[in-house]
């Protein structure tokens, strides 16, 4: 009975080798005259290399001397041989790797070079949400695949809220938009992937919520559906969750009036709308659990990267989780905290860069990363009438004793509001030059 079944798995691994076999020799997939060629080009080199030994060992059969006419016919088969190859390899490699780089642009060596570079790129640790956390991700995925985006799942407004309530899935909005800023900008998928519906019973809703909502319901977990979709969409790194638990957000907030008063909203969507100023911030349920995945990515992290993004309710929400915090204290990459550019009404009214840093502090402690990345440009071009830039920290404030605080330009021309991300990744990628070189402290305007 034994030897039935072991020469059944033998005859099926022979059947399935003999099907791949088979499907190589399909006509007019492009490998078999490509093989054929490079067969050809191998014997005529052959060929010509077995010639030229027996003339070196003069064993000619028709002329005891070796003329000049045939040494050059000797190397011009050979020549002729290593061409063909050449030629072969090229056309077979470009047939089977067609399929691979078909939404790949430029030249295959430029597309493997670049591809190369990122594979062996600094690996770094993103967290935060938002529209902040993308310009991080899109500065940086020319460099380095090796991103891993840790992003909160504590969204219950707009799209995202609808389908946490209506299919009770983890809020799909900020993992789609990370998911986008590490795909290509100009592909159509990516387009198509943040895509809005502006009417109907689907107005509002993002196609990518969407995408994710329903593949985590055929896949059966948000954790396959995130890797299905980066796989759709071939991004450069991953995104996570900070924790798969169902959680809120809930603030202490104090609002104007006679006397001021002190409330408590329980809703990411709603605390901004209270119109007062967040005194506390934290988790509903406090103690979830943090996505493994993300714990592993801080851990064997190069750089880890806070923001940019909404202090209380994008940036905060993933330190609050205990693990997530925990795996800050304990990694021994170079920790980076990106402060806004602008203010954010609701949440940051007249913050200095000095005050986020210890809205921090009050939330999760001192030490949790080495250096503070600020802007300290403030343009009126494109910015509007409501652009309120975040200032710097006064002068001897104590933070500038806890940290090193770097200065730089990081405003985007057309939206100074917000971050350029290529000038924010040169920025993170000096900062973590300089880190590796032991170079020393900089001054705040050397970034």
């Amino acid at each position: 009975m034994l030897s039935c079944t072991l020469n059944i798995r033998i005859g099926k691994w022979c059947m399935a080798r003999l099907q791949g076999l088979t499907k190589w020799l399909t006509p007019g997939i492009g490998v078999k005259r490509w093989l054929l060629l490079t067969l050809f080009g191998v014997l005529l080199t052959a060929a010509g290399l077995a010639y030229a030994v027996l003339l070196l060992l003069n064993v000619h059969l028709v002329e005891g001397l070796v003329s000049f006419t045939e040494w050059m016919l000797v190397v011009a088969v050979i020549i002729l041989g290593l061409d063909i190859v050449g030629i072969a390899i090229f056309k077979l490699s470009h047939s089977i790797l067609a399929p691979y780089r078909k939404n790949q642009q430029g030249r295959v060596i430029d597309v493997v070079y670049a591809h190369n570079v990122r594979q062996k790129g600094l690996k770094v640790v993103a967290i935060g949400g938002g529209t902040g956390l993308p310009s991080v991700l899109r500065g940086l995925k020319p460099f380095t695949s090796n991103i891993t985006a840790v992003v909160t799942v504590a969204d219950d407004g707009g799209s995202s809220g609808r389908l946490r309530r209506e299919l009770g899935v983890l809020p799909p909005g900020d993992l789609r938009n990370n998911i986008a800023a590490l795909a290509d900008d100009e592909s159509l998928m990516t387009h198509l992937f943040q895509y809005r519906f502006n009417s109907g019973d689907l107005g509002g809703h993002a196609f990518g919520n969407l995408f994710i909502s329903a593949l985590a319901g055929v896949t059966g977990s948000i954790e396959t559906a995130l890797v299905e979709t980066e796989r759709v969409l071939n991004i450069q790194g991953r995104v996570l969750p900070a924790t798969l638990d169902d959680v809120n957000l809930v603030a202490t907030v104090q609002v104007d009036g006679s006397p001021p008063r002190k409330i408590v909203i329980q809703g990411e969507s709603d605390i901004t709308k209270a119109g007062g100023r967040i005194e506390q911030i934290g988790l509903n349920p406090p103690d979830v659990q943090g996505y493994a995945e993300s714990i592993q990515a801080i851990l064997d992290a190069d750089i880890v990267v806070i923001g940019p993004g909404s202090l209380y309710t994008s940036i905060l929400p993933n330190l609050l989780v205990k693990d997530v915090a925990e795996a800050m204290r304990a990694t021994s990459a170079y920790k980076i905290y990106v402060c806004n550019v602008a203010t954010q009404p609701g949440e940051t009214d007249d913050f200095n860069v000095a005050d986020h840093v210890l809205a921090l502090e009050q939330h999760i402690g001192r030490g949790m990363f080495q250096v503070v990345l600020a802007n300290n440009a403030y343009p009126i071009l494109n910015a509007g009438s409501n652009t309120r830039y975040v200032q710097p920290a006064p002068a001897h404030h104590e933070i500038l004793r806890r940290y090193e605080v770097r200065y730089t330009d990081l405003t985007d021309p057309d939206q100074p509001w917000r971050h350029d991300p290529q000038k924010l990744a040169q920025a993170i990628l000096k900062l973590g030059e300089v880190e590796r070189e032991g170079s020393g402290k900089l001054t705040l305007t050397e970034v």
